[in-house]
């Protein structure tokens, strides 16, 4: 299949790109820096890099991320950042794609809800929330036979290294991408998967 990754040359984004690669599948990687182009918070680059690459079989959304903000100290616009990229941006990616995709494919994005309640999560709780309900409820309107589904990944163990904390406390990427594998070759609709 050839698959559009959106947000490859991020943790979870590149480990994505690579198992799938590895599974026979062609990636066309994607990011905001990288030769082929996209900013999930511009409808305009959405419609751009979808267009730019033809006979899709599925488009894959790692790109979203959100920052823990506090819910008090935090000014509005810090405490509402990544409403346009995480969740705007994801809902225009599918009604962008559902044009594009071809007959029976698969669009999966990516939320990230976590176990338990995180100081600082609040709104990303909210969005993710928001995001899955809309996987839900949008996967009985896709047409064409296509496929809507989310992935939450939670604390990714690479990630948690990055931030000096440790990394045994969540998934590895490459598990990860295993969750958006299956996502894309499954026959699953409307659901939300958590890697194994």
């Amino acid at each position: 299949m050839k698959i559009l990754v959106i947000g490859a040359t991020g943790t979870i984004g590149s480990a994505v790109a690579a198992v799938l690669e590895s599974g026979g599948h062609e990636a066309v990687r994607a990011s905001r820096n990288g030769p082929v182009a996209v900013d999930m918070t511009d409808p305009a680059s959405i419609e751009a890099v979808l267009t730019s690459v033809s006979d899709l079989d599925a488009v894959v959304c790692c790109a979203a991320s959100g920052r823990l903000t506090p819910l008090a100290s935090a000014s509005d616009e810090d405490f509402t950042a990544g409403l346009d990229g995480k969740l705007l941006g994801q809902v225009t990616l599918v009604r962008r794609a559902l044009h594009l995709v071809r007959d029976g494919g698969s669009i999966t994005l990516t939320s990230g809800v976590f176990a338990e309640p995180t100081p600082g999560g609040a709104f990303g709780a909210l969005v993710n929330a928001g995001l899955e309900a809309f996987v839900e409820a949008a996967a009985i309107e896709m047409p064409r036979g296509l496929r809507l589904n989310a992935v939450s990944p939670g604390w990714v163990s690479e990630t948690l290294e990055a931030m000096g904390e440790d990394g045994s406390q969540g998934t590895p990427a490459i598990e990860v991408a295993r969750a958006y594998v299956r996502a894309i070759e499954g026959t699953m609709r409307g659901q939300t998967l958590l890697p194994r």
